[in-house]
């Protein structure tokens, strides 16, 4: 695992993930591409894992692309090249640049996006790819690739679309200017402010991690494979994901916690 993205998980289950190249904003360079990727999927399987709090270290949660890669196509020899050729593991739809968003829509628990600072361009898109995204009221987000001559293209298609009105992602896209975090979440954008994302993010994830993680992660299933399906999809999904809950070890457990007023005791489940 390389050391521009950490992952510690506590003993709670919820994995705290950082954005680790604080010197740089955390910009996304070839390798931070790829690790950012390489940490959501190390996640997939992990049973232990009942959340993830996705943030980044330093002053910022995520600058956009590195602005070295500019430089290269300006014509500066020592620029480094935007793209990445990471070889894909099948793991993550999408090529190098899309999976970094996407693979926390692939990671089967909750992820919440804690934004301060700067969520740039590519950064922005990383944080879409969350389930829930908690900014500071003052957090600066932009779709700001229009500024370089470019289109949004790292994953946005597959992100915003669930989260705003196509008139609003248009015109964040068309314009590229920066709103604030609290802006973001009258849009709709982000979830919720708060003066302390990062805490806020890590209360709302032990909360969840004390839920019956079957219903969890189920509960992630059923939006993500049916929010814009068909109402015969949708409704079919949810007898079939309730009948295997029903009756199955941690459904009984979340009952008798319940009746019995204690702290539940649930099993890691069954991949």
């Amino acid at each position: 695992m390389s050391d521009l993205v950490t992952i510690d998980i506590n003993s709670a289950g919820v994995a705290d993930v950082r954005l680790n190249r604080a010197d740089k904003y955390n910009a996304l360079s070839p390798e931070m591409f790829d690790a950012i990727t390489e940490a959501g999927e190390s996640l997939l399987d992990n049973a232990s894992v009942r959340a993830v709090v996705l943030s980044g270290n330093g002053r910022g949660f995520c600058a956009g692309l590195d602005f070295s890669g500019f430089r290269g196509m300006a014509g500066d020899s020592d620029g480094a090249p935007i793209t990445t050729r990471r070889e894909s593991t099948g793991k993550t739809p999408g090529n190098p640049s899309q999976q970094p968003g996407m693979v926390w829509k692939e990671v089967p628990v909750p992820v919440i996006a804690a934004i301060h600072g700067v969520a740039y361009g590519g950064g922005f898109q990383v944080a879409m790819g969350a389930d829930i995204r908690i900014a500071a009221p003052d957090a600066r987000l932009s779709v700001m690739e229009i500024k370089w001559g470019l289109i949004p293209d790292c994953s946005i298609t597959q992100t915003l679309r669930d989260l705003v009105r196509i008139d609003i992602a248009k015109e964040l896209t068309y314009t590229g200017r920066v709103i604030t975090g609290q802006e973001a979440a009258d849009l709709g954008v982000v979830t919720q402010v708060s003066d302390s994302p990062l805490e806020a993010a890590l209360e709302m994830a032990a909360t969840i991690a004390d839920k019956s993680p079957n219903a969890i992660r189920l509960g992630k299933k059923l939006f993500h494979e049916t929010w814009r399906g068909s109402e015969e999809d949708g409704l079919k999904l949810e007898e079939s994901l309730q009948t295997q809950l029903i009756g199955s070890a941690n459904q009984i457990e979340a009952v008798q916690s319940n009746f019995e007023d204690r702290p539940p005791n649930y099993a890691d489940p069954e991949l």
